[in-house]
């Protein structure tokens, strides 16, 4: 993870706080305190929450120590913010750290907050919750029977790490389905890969990049590396899978996208008031081969997938393939804090190279394609398939003119319907280049 100064820069996916010093809890007199006039400072109410405090500790039903009453004062403070600033204790700061290095015990569940409830961006291959069963767009309605109704981000990590070989009970509701879905998880160490990759027909590549955790571009260079090769050294086309990516690590989303651009902004971010606070560029050693492109989005591709996603769109290094993507384009930094703990908070919003605000808009495809799995085709001869031609005894094969061998039909086989879309189109690139060809990249206009 890079460090700059005390500040990391993450994916911002809860709501937690901010520490602002210790209070004193003295005695307090019966009187009302008068409203300040509007010249006084702006922490004059500071006093007020120290008498909350004091009458908290001294008349609250049941002892409450003052550091969890500090702790939810804080919490409360950040949380009031938006749903992706958040303060976090020592645990839960070692819980963000670990997320973002790719190995942690838990159920292997991405989340965010949507609405009451948090919903399952995405379950991690092959972990406890993939083999259970858990869907993207899963709402969570409770975590150790805890009403999960406005748990923070934060917190539902907590509750659901632990070590590898404990349990955890959790309710989901699943859109569609009439009864809640509860499940009994078994916690294990879970490693999150990058990136998943295959060589489709017609040499085209196919990666599926699932998160921006730390050394997520290496891992798109080997596996790209080892696709080319596969190819008989060279790619004719490339489908790069962003759905249900939520985000990661910024820079590695910069890094990611600078594969595939020689020159050009890649991103912009502007703080309070519209400042100009940052950018990045595409710097041309190394830039892959300009192979055509088709990038995949869906409703769940979000934060540095959609710097990605949205950067190549407006340089017209890709066709992005979907459905409108989720639209959380704000900037979290992370600041070490005196105890131990952290101070996540939004700093900036992102804006594509032409100038586009993600945040709460998402990048919209060039291409809309809604999602359904194709049925499975039933195989020629089967009871299910119609008799044609093809199915009788002893029928003449299928040549084309010149005796050639009938061409196969990549992608017959995919029950992807987005996916499909996406190897068609660039099944069409590159059997004519000269008419789908790229126009020469430029950096696009800022607006």
């Amino acid at each position: 993870m890079q460090v700059r100064s005390r500040q990391r820069w993450v994916r911002g996916l809860g709501v937690v706080a901010l520490a602002v010093g210790a209070f004193g809890a003295g005695s307090l007199s019966g009187r009302g305190a008068h409203a300040d006039p509007p010249s006084a400072s702006p922490y004059r109410r500071l006093g007020v929450l120290s008498e909350v405090l004091a009458h908290v500790e001294n008349s609250y039903v049941d002892p409450v120590s003052e550091d969890r009453l500090l702790d939810g004062a804080i919490r409360g403070m950040v949380g009031a913010l938006d749903p992706h600033s958040s303060y976090l204790n020592r645990e839960e700061y070692a819980l963000l750290q670990s997320d973002t290095s790719g190995d942690f015990g838990g159920v292997g569940v991405e989340i965010d907050a949507r609405g009451e409830y948090l919903m399952v961006v995405a379950p991690i291959a092959t972990s406890p919750a993939d083999r259970a069963g858990v869907r993207a767009g899963d709402e969570i309605v409770s975590i150790e029977g805890r009403d999960a109704r406005g748990m923070s981000v934060d917190e539902a990590v907590r509750r659901m790490r632990g070590a590898a070989g404990t349990r955890v009970r959790v309710v989901l509701r699943r859109r569609g389905a009439a009864d809640p879905i509860r499940l009994e998880l078994v916690r294990e160490v879970v490693h999150v890969t990058s990136v998943d990759a295959e060589l489709l027909p017609e040499r085209i590549g196919y990666v599926n990049l699932k998160s921006f955790q730390d050394h997520a571009s290496w891992e798109l260079q080997l596996a790209i590396e080892r696709l080319t090769t596969e190819a008989g050294g060279s790619l004719r086309g490339l489908v790069l899978d962003l759905r249900n990516n939520p985000g990661g690590l910024l820079d590695e989303g910069i890094s990611v996208t600078d594969e595939f651009l020689r020159e050009g902004l890649i991103v912009t971010t502007r703080g309070r008031n519209g400042a100009a606070q940052d950018e990045a560029r595409a710097q041309g050693p190394g830039t892959l081969p300009n192979f055509p492109m088709v990038v995949l989005v869906n409703e769940y591709t979000a934060s540095a997938a959609e710097i990605v996603a949205g950067a190549l769109q407006d340089h017209r290094r890709a066709t992005l393939v979907g459905v409108r993507t989720f639209g959380k384009g704000s900037v979290q930094t992370v600041i070490d804090l005196s105890d131990g703990g952290a101070l996540k908070v939004t700093i900036a919003r992102y804006f594509t190279p032409s100038g586009r605000s993600i945040q709460a808009q998402g990048i919209a495809p060039d291409v809309q394609v809604e999602q359904v799995d194709l049925p499975d085709e039933p195989e020629e001869g089967s009871a299910s398939a119609p008799e044609r031609e093809r199915d009788l005894e002893q029928h003449l094969p299928h040549r084309e003119s010149g005796d050639a061998a009938p061409p196969p039909v990549p992608g017959s086989e995919m029950r992807d319907l987005q996916l499909r879309v996406g190897y068609q189109l660039l099944r069409g690139m590159v059997r004519e280049p000269a008419a789908t060809a790229a126009p020469p990249r430029r950096a696009p206009t800022r607006r």
